[in-house]
């Protein structure tokens, strides 16, 4: 468990510097289509107030279980309902949806404003965006990704199926 937090720290929200996404590693396409799913931007939406509130027992709710996240780190798979809500209380910002848009292999790309939260120091982060790639299966957050800050900057295509890492919990 200790090693998963040191993770969860490293990858921890920042302020706007897009030197947090690891481009080596496999993230989801940045190219976006079309509006987004309605369902999905609810669940999104929710899980972002519910953050930016501190309410991390519902933030961590809206997610599923297994679950795949990526944040200037390799993709981590969140086996159990306790690493996913370790996940969520790491982020040290709080958010608030200003865009979504329907991305292939059922991800939305959704541009975030950074607030401050309760009981967490987003410090320089706060008013910057962050861009991520959210999957929502079955009304719950499958995969989260950070994206690049700037839409222009490269990111490897993503497979349908992303491998599987080896999971850390």
């Amino acid at each position: 468990m200790p090693a998963l937090l040191c993770v969860l720290q490293l990858a921890a929200c920042g302020g706007g510097d897009s030197g947090a996404t690891n481009k080596t590693t496999t993230s989801p396409p940045a190219a976006a289509a079309a509006q987004a799913d309605p369902a999905a931007v609810r669940v999104i939406r929710q899980w972002s107030d519910a953050l930016r509130r501190n309410d991390v027992t519902l933030a961590s709710s809206l997610w599923a279980t297994p679950s795949k996240v990526q944040n200037g780190t390799p993709v981590i798979t969140l086996r159990t309902p306790a690493a996913v809500r370790l996940f969520n209380d790491s982020l040290s910002c709080g958010s608030r949806l200003v865009s979504a848009l329907r991305a292939p292999h059922g991800f939305t790309l959704a541009v975030f404003t950074l607030t401050q939260r309760p009981g967490a120091d987003c410090g320089s982060g706060t008013g910057h965006t962050a861009r991520t790639a959210i999957r929502v299966r079955n009304g719950k957050i499958a995969g989260w990704y950070r994206l690049p800050d700037d839409p222009g900057d490269a990111v490897p295509a993503q497979p349908a199926d992303p491998p599987q890492p080896s999971a850390i919990v």
